[in-house]
């Protein structure tokens, strides 16, 4: 179970918050796997603090043999075992810190693991509304949170707090009346613990939101640079990069006055304590009921306290910090695997959506419901989209009961001004996105971009494309991990990409990416292209994926991309209308609406609106000075 995340004046819809009972389940379900490990290490460490529990009577015992004049060659004795007690608790702490250690960086690793795996399939529209910052938080300072707690935390709680329950023991051994002047210590540090935890939690978490609200603001303001400064708007951006870092400077105090105040309360419950069991010690001393030796170790124990007790009070920081940061995690990965619901339940999901909406802000109301991709026979229609509508908000419409349909082995070129919805028409028709309303059906194992593994039913390639660091060859197996090398090749040739990828420095094995030889941006885009010829899906969807080579560039790929499209459905969203010349069926989309349908030569002579787009195109491209 989720809950809303608090939502900043960005007007962002942020990504829900797990409750704190879907928390822990998450993180049981996370520790289950290594239970063994779990459970050996926290042995090895109830027996190191238990062997460690041996140093005050020992002590005592030293204190007595010099009170009542005893020959100094008593000492050797207790000196002795003291010296074989640090280093059987040496070893045996080391031995358990480190079982737990690896307890947590497998946890840890599990969940970073997940979130990822999660955060990929993840609706596009709902990251939009999101907004970057809030997921580059997440992926960041709140792994980075419960990272520093796993590593730190996790290891000296829990010695911390098997030390506290074995030192209580000890000193009822000793005599109850000690436990009893030491427990008086006890409420003031509870009551310190429940002040603390009810306002924590609720300050980590406005805290990480808003640190995620600062990240969004200065991405936006740094990525539409230009922008900024084109229309003057650099006071504007710098104010509210400036309120939205000094609300975030505000909670950060707060949070410090919050620690300097546990502090405060934890010293008085230290004097307490510690005053009661001297107190306690000295008349059970005068009465003859215990050594001196004894009340000594009495005050040691209590003594000793002071440490693990603080720790692990000190810990419920880490802890609700980290807390807060693993309970944004898990509303991430809970986000991911709601279930969509069935084409058949259609109206009763949106009854059953107006009712648990109606409490909603209306941000949270302009989710769009998820649409499933139905599996159809192969022998029908590649692609038939029907009566899909889509928006990114209330009064912000893109799409209006679109309806197409991709024959087998067809290519469709889609075109229109910008801002007619082209771009997510095709990443609805790919599966990355869901409509608002409506249906998409697919060839049989159709069911979004992300299907199952060696499965690639629909491939989109945009104009966006990454080139991630490692190998050229690793970057190709990425599509086909089982690809052999003669593959790579195959799919280099077929998207004319061969000779420049073989005149690489170490041909496939050359490391590009981040830090790695450069690709210019034609050679990546014929990278992502070489990549759908080894996907091999039924259907491709390309979204303006030879926009951003420029006119050098521009024919190369436009050879590229058909002859990766080859043999295949395909929907191509048309940044030249060469593209479209060299399409099937030419499909005209203006203001979110299907206008005209049609081979080119139809549609260019019908002098409609495809007409008018022809001619502002080609006419551009005469007039246009030669380089």
């Amino acid at each position: 179970m989720t809950t809303d995340s608090p939502t900043p004046d960005t007007g962002a819809e942020l990504l829900p918050i797990a409750t704190a009972a879907r928390t822990r389940a998450a993180l049981r379900t996370l520790i289950r796997p290594d239970r063994g490990l779990a459970l050996t290490g926290i042995a090895i460490l109830v027996a190191a603090t238990a062997v460690g529990l041996l140093v005050q009577p020992l002590l005592g015992r030293i204190v007595d043999i010099v009170a009542d004049g005893r020959p100094a060659g008593d000492l050797t004795l207790p000196v002795v075992l003291l010296v074989a007690v640090a280093v059987v608790q040496g070893l045996t702490t080391t031995l358990g810190l480190t079982r737990i250690a690896r307890l947590g960086e497998t946890v840890l690793a599990r969940l970073r693991e997940r979130f990822v795996e999660r955060a990929l399939n993840l609706p596009a529209d709902r990251l939009e509304r999101a907004g970057a910052g809030d997921l580059t938080a997440r992926v960041t300072g709140d792994v980075a949170r419960v990272a520093e707690a796993v590593r730190s935390a996790l290891p000296e709680m829990a010695r911390s707090v098997l030390a506290i329950l074995l030192t209580l023991g000890a000193l009822a051994l000793l005599d109850v009346r000690f436990l009893l002047a030491a427990l008086l210590a006890v409420p003031v540090q509870l009551l310190t613990a429940r002040w603390y935890v009810r306002r924590a939690l609720t300050l980590y978490a406005d805290q990480r939101v808003a640190n995620g609200a600062q990240q969004q603001q200065l991405l936006e303001t740094i990525g539409g640079a230009v922008t900024v400064r084109g229309h003057r708007l650099e006071e504007q951006h710098t104010e509210r990069s400036a309120g939205r870092s000094r609300k975030a400077v505000d909670l950060t105090m707060r949070s410090v006055n919050l620690v300097l105040g546990f502090y405060g309360r934890l010293h008085i419950a230290e004097y307490i304590g510690l005053a009661a069991v001297l107190i306690a010690g000295f008349w059970l001393v005068r009465d003859g009921a215990v050594s001196i030796g004894t009340a000594t170790a009495a005050a040691l124990y209590f003594h000793s306290l002071f440490g693990p007790v603080n720790a692990a009070l000190v810990l419920l920081d880490d802890a609700q910090s980290a807390a807060a940061g693993l309970a944004r995690l898990v509303g991430v990965t809970d986000l991911a695997d709601q279930p969509e619901p069935a084409a058949g339940k259609a109206e009763a999901g949106k009854a059953a959506a107006g009712k648990a909406e109606a409490g909603k802000p209306e941000a949270a109301k302009a989710a769009p419901a998820s649409v499933p991709r139905q599996r159809i026979a192969s022998s029908e229609a590649a692609v038939t989209v029907h009566a899909v509508s889509h928006a990114y908000g209330p009064g912000r419409p893109v799409l209006h009961e679109v309806s197409l349909t991709l024959k087998p082995g067809e290519h469709v070129a889609l075109v229109g001004t910008s801002g007619a919805g082209k771009s997510t028409l095709a990443r609805i028709v790919a599966g990355v996105q869901q409509p608002t309303s409506g249906t998409v059906t697919g060839p049989a194992g159709t069911g979004s971009a992300a299907a199952g593994a060696g499965e690639h039913p629909v491939v989109l390639v945009t104009q966006e494309v990454h080139v991630f660091t490692g190998t050229l060859a690793e970057d190709l197996r990425l599509a086909r991990p089982d690809a052999s090398d003669a593959d790579l090749r195959t799919a280099l040739a077929t998207v004319h990409a061969l000779d420049w990828a073989e005149a690489l420095p170490d041909g496939l094995a050359t490391v590009v990416g981040e830090g790695g030889h450069r690709l210019d941006p034609a050679r990546a885009q014929q990278l992502a292209l070489a990549r759908l010829v080894l996907a091999d899906p039924a259907l491709a969807v390309l979204d303006e994926a030879t926009a951003e080579a420029g006119s050098a560039g521009a024919r190369v790929l436009e050879r590229s991309a058909e002859a990766a499209l080859a043999g295949r459905t395909a929907l191509v969203v048309a940044h030249r209308l060469t593209q479209a010349v060299a399409a099937d069926r030419v499909v005209v989309l203006e203001a979110g609406r299907v206008v005209e349908s049609g081979p080119h030569d139809e549609l260019r002579d019908a002098d409609g609106p495809y007409a008018a787009l022809w001619r502002a195109w080609s006419g551009s491209r005469t007039t246009a000075p030669h380089p």
